[in-house]
């Protein structure tokens, strides 16, 4: 199959990765020199994929120059903060055939992308020991038969997927037949698809390690780009470096704080003199005496 597009899903907060995405969206970061979602365009384009889409919704504005640097096109996805990315899914439907659908947030080491494609697939790759991700079983076909949350030596779902025109089409009708009811809202399209296996074929396209990356936290990101040791690129986290008197890299294990609406409205931190609170609308690091 031809491929007619791709399809990059940016419309999430990525609050995990706070405060960086408080302050510029996660698939504009730079990594190791290049901005993430740009390294994804050009990668796409050197493939000879003709039409890239991105759907935007979180700070949607700061996607606006890419439009003409890479001739791209942009799509707005106006319920990203109230539902989760099946939203996204359904807003591209107007586009999705034999299509890319990609994560903003994801670096290949190696470009994964091809001009004609086989079958519909979702990338994996391998866990050597227990792992939190969402891992795969195939029939001997090299289908996806089932997926469980948590595993061991396995394989597990991270990376881009293929859509067949076919594959389109069906979770399409799926997920608009399903769009209005409550219990819709939170779903990412991947669990709308395993609940429908039977109709939804997808192989699994295994790669090998050092291929995919990922980064939920700044923690993580330090580990893959070192620069980003002392180097944060975020002004609040300078700034309180600098109250504090510590370098950047002493501030660790960095974890959003929501409130009942599940909005971001700060983050808790480590560092050597102890435990902060740092609440966004206030602007204000609070010491945790407990």
């Amino acid at each position: 199959m031809k491929v007619d597009n791709a399809v990059i899903l940016a419309a999430g907060t990525s609050s995990r990765f706070a405060p960086l995405s408080h302050e510029t969206h996660k698939a504009l970061i730079q990594v190791k020199g290049e901005i993430l979602i740009e390294r994804q365009i050009r990668q796409l384009k050197e493939a000879g994929v003709p039409e890239i889409y991105i759907v935007t919704g979180y700070k949607a504005e700061q996607f606006f120059s890419l439009k003409e640097k890479f001739q791209i096109h942009l799509i707005h996805n106006p319920d990203y903060l109230v539902r989760n990315n099946h939203s996204s899914i359904y807003a591209a439907r107007n586009v999705l055939g034999n299509s890319y659908v990609c994560s903003s947030d994801n670096y290949f080491s190696e470009n994964p992308f091809e001009p004609e494609v086989n079958d519909s697939y979702y990338a994996a790759i391998y866990a050597d020991g227990p792992t939190e991700e969402w891992c795969i079983t195939e029939d001997p076909e090299g289908y996806i038969s089932g997926v469980t949350i948590g595993g061991e030596n396995a394989w597990y779902m991270l990376g881009h997927t293929f859509f067949s025109e076919a594959f389109s089409k069906r979770i399409l009708d799926i997920i608009e037949d399903e769009y209005d009811k409550p219990e819709t809202y939170p779903r990412l399209w991947e669990s709308i698809y395993l609940n429908h296996l039977d109709e939804l074929k997808m192989k699994v396209r295994k790669y090998g390690s050092g291929m995919i990356f990922e980064f939920d936290t700044l923690d993580e990101l330090r580990l893959f780009d070192e620069s980003y040791q002392e180097d944060t690129r975020s002004e609040i986290l300078k700034r309180i470096a600098s109250e504090l008197q510590i370098r950047e890299s002493e501030i660790r294990r960095i974890e959003t704080v929501k409130d009942g609406s599940s909005e971001s409205v700060g983050f808790t931190f480590r560092c050597p003199s102890g435990h902060y609170r740092y609440l966004y609308d206030q602007n204000i690091l609070i010491k945790d005496e407990s």
